[in-house]
């Protein structure tokens, strides 16, 4: 017997995937209007800030779950920037940490101010209590996995 609920749910799914990629492709464009950047190298930046220490590349394309020629790529030109520094292991010359400059930092605040207004912006429609209700069906939706 088949789900009752399984064509409501692909098109649950098919409405969650229209509504990322649109908002993604909003934030993808602010990025790149405003402050000249793209979405990857906002999101190595925002792991960086995350980890103020420094992680490893093996760890930052892991936490960005890219390969690590996609990671080094995107680091080789924010470090060009200035943005981010590399620094060898002391225990293992085969590692290297990356961690954000002072003016990485600050260029990255800027960012992440902007990103939040606009994403903000973007989700203006949904009020406090759909906020509410949805970040408790996303919970639901993500136990799954554990």
């Amino acid at each position: 017997m088949t789900d009752p609920l399984s064509k409501r749910r692909l098109k649950m799914w098919i409405r969650l995937l229209g509504v990322t990629r649109a908002a993604e492709g909003g934030l993808r464009e602010y990025l790149r209007v405003t402050h000249d950047t793209t979405l990857p190298r906002f999101d190595v930046m925002a792991a960086l800030w995350r980890r103020r220490d420094g992680v490893t590349m093996s760890e930052l394309s892991r936490m960005l779950l890219v390969s690590n020629g996609n990671a080094t790529t995107v680091v080789d030109r924010l470090e060009k920037d200035g943005l981010v520094k590399r620094s060898p292991s002391a225990t293992d010359r085969r590692t290297v940490y990356v961690a954000l400059t002072e003016e990485g930092g600050r260029v990255f605040e800027v960012w992440a101010a902007g990103h939040e207004a606009e994403l903000s912006r973007i989700f203006e429609h949904v009020d406090e209590a759909d906020l509410d209700a949805l970040t408790a069906i996303l919970k639901r939706m993500g136990r799954e996995k554990e």
